[in-house]
């Protein structure tokens, strides 16, 4: 029978590690394993969720934030990495060969009752994917490392009834910081990161109303404030609960599940 709950959470969420993970009550998902084995075990054991449940890793993309700990990660419990290949080619390091499952655009992937897709996003990497996971009527997005939102992006996102949303940096703490101009422009580009105004008009403008969790996810440690863009994104909210998820710590878990219809008679 289809489930229609599903299990979120992030283990971490910035430029020093990426790694979310959803799930139903039998089987659960990684997308990107950007932290330790041994902290992304850690993690788990204190928000409760069990590694026995992970079936399957899903890589968004080559840069090391996102895939730092996935051979370790995988060769340990033996899970299969779907990553394309043009990822796979940029990653600098050998996964084992039984492991790797080619990821391709927009064809689902069956994980127990999870059906994940990935789909094409804007970032400078060789082959960078967004994910959409679903369980029965219950739809989760995973949407950072994003130069821009695309029309796939925003047609993914009126049907999530959650998502992790990247909120990189603040407009005006990009353009007085430290940063060098190559690397301000590379942030803000169109294939870089997108910015709290950027995600904010994605969610004004595309939020369906059954949307009860917004995450907001890899904020720059020294162009962005986690108060700010919460206070930012809660002014709209509209009735979504905001939660903005940490470089430093795994969020809580929250359980996402289809809206009940009411009909009247």
């Amino acid at each position: 029978m289809a489930c229609n709950k599903l299990y979120i959470a992030s283990l971490n969420s910035g430029s020093n590690g990426n790694c979310y993970y959803v799930g139903n009550d039998d089987e659960a998902i990684l997308i990107d394993a950007g932290i330790s084995c041994r902290e992304t075990e850690k993690r788990m054991l204190r928000l409760g969720l069990s590694m026995t449940k992970v079936k399957a890793i899903f890589i968004s993309h080559e840069h090391t934030d996102h895939i730092k700990g996935l051979c370790t990660l995988s060769a340990k419990y033996n899970l299969p990495v779907y990553i394309t290949p043009g990822t796979l080619a940029g990653c600098r390091f050998l996964l084992r060969k039984d492991l790797i499952r080619t990821l391709h655009s927009n064809l689902p992937v069956m994980v127990g009752d999870l059906v994940v897709t990935g789909f094409p996003k804007l970032h400078d990497a060789a082959e960078p994917h967004s994910f959409m996971i679903s369980c029965g009527g219950t739809n989760v997005g995973v949407f950072t490392d994003i130069g821009a939102a695309c029309e796939q992006l925003i047609h993914h996102f009126k049907r999530c009834h959650a998502a992790f949303l990247e909120t990189n940096y603040d407009d005006a703490l990009l353009a007085k910081s430290a940063y060098p101009y190559f690397l301000k422009r590379r942030i803000s580009g169109g294939q870089g990161h997108l910015s709290n105004q950027q995600a904010l008009e994605v969610f004004t403008a595309h939020r369906p109303s059954f949307m009860s969790h917004l995450l907001l996810a890899h904020l720059s440690k020294d162009n962005n404030c986690p108060e700010l863009v919460h206070k930012l994104f809660t002014e709209h909210s509209n009735g979504t609960e905001i939660i903005v998820a940490s470089r430093y710590e795994e969020t809580a878990v929250y359980a996402i599940s289809e809206p009940v219809a009411v009909h009247s008679f």
